[in-house]
């Protein structure tokens, strides 16, 4: 039994929290929170609650600590649980810069540790068809992509630190991060990458984003933004093969060929857990989840969500934010 110390019961903490509990091998024993809510909710959750890391792990059997905290605090929290000798689980971004991101991945290596990110986009039915295509190239080989991830500007960040530049990479790497390390992951990394974004004179970060990235016969834009307006959510890719079209609308992936009817996936997913947050019920966590768990249990890194592929993924993003 893999037992497990949530740092961070916000949002993503309870999505973490509710899907381990469909996960039979693991069990979630204790929790650092520092708000009287978050506190509360672990009580809720019959876990022990604790202020620091360092007293949970000094006083539970810990295999694992799954950070769910804002960017800024993942290096110093990551770091303290690698040296206490904890697997580490950390939601994405890693880190806003390559130099920490790369400090994380070499003290897990040296002290022979396991270090995951939570990408969760890798783990959706919608990635599985997508990258089944890729591999295999029964459409052939893909010549052309797109893909676009936009929203309304996200009112509902506690404190506004989503929103600080230095504490969240904004739309680089809150945003656009998923559709980079999914196609890294696919592709590999860039030849060569451009850019352009905008915004409002009164804001404090580029709204809109249109990146483009050149690999070797192949084409991919990819468009991300937090509008100012009451937009909905939107997450989309199409990708152009030899002999078809793939797409993913939002709520349907289909195939279109030459002369033949348009082929829909099947989308359903055998465990879906309600996430308790903004989003739909889902099984792309629960996926993840089960996925690092096994990993921990076998003793290996996972072959999804790669160190190499997320710090190729931080250091491109770095440069958009910077304006490179």
């Amino acid at each position: 039994m893999v037992k497990i110390g949530i740092v961070g019961l916000g949002g993503i903490g309870t999505v973490h929290y509710r899907n381990y509990q469909y996960i039979d091998q693991c069990k979630v024993v204790a929790a650092v929170c520092h708000s009287e809510e978050s506190k509360h909710k672990a009580r809720k959750f019959n876990l022990a609650v604790y202020d620091d890391l360092e007293t949970m792990v000094e006083n539970e059997e810990l295999d694992v600590i799954d950070i769910c905290t804002p960017t800024y605090l993942h290096k110093t929290q990551v770091l303290e649980s690698l040296t206490l000798d904890k697997h580490v689980i950390v939601e994405k971004p890693i880190a806003l810069n390559k130099q920490d991101a790369q400090a994380m991945f070499d003290l897990a290596e040296e002290k022979g540790l396991l270090l995951f990110v939570g990408h969760v986009v890798q783990f959706a039915k919608e990635t599985e068809i997508l990258r089944d295509a890729i591999h295999t190239q029964k459409y052939g080989k893909p010549l052309d992509a797109y893909f676009k991830r936009l929203a309304g500007r996200p009112q509902w960040s506690k404190s506004g630190w989503l929103l600080d530049k230095d504490k969240s990479g904004v739309i680089p790497f809150d945003l656009h991060v998923h559709d980079l390390d999914l196609i890294i992951s696919l592709f590999g990394k860039p030849q060569a990458f451009n850019f352009v974004s905008s915004g409002r004179e009164d804001a404090d970060y580029e709204e809109t984003y249109r990146i483009n990235y050149t690999f070797p016969d192949l084409n991919i834009t990819a468009e991300a933004a937090w509008y100012h307006a009451s937009y909905p959510f939107q997450a989309t890719w199409r990708v152009y093969f030899e002999g078809g079209l793939l797409e993913n609308d939002g709520k349907n992936v289909i195939l279109y060929q030459m002369d033949q009817d348009p082929v829909s996936f099947d989308l359903r997913e055998e465990v879906v857990v309600a996430p308790g947050i903004n989003l739909p019920p889902t099984g792309m966590f629960y996926n993840e989840l089960s996925h690092f768990i096994d990993c921990i249990i076998r003793g290996e890194p996972s072959a999804r969500v790669r160190p190499e592929q997320i710090i190729a993924g931080v250091e491109i993003m770095e440069e958009i934010l910077n304006g490179k």
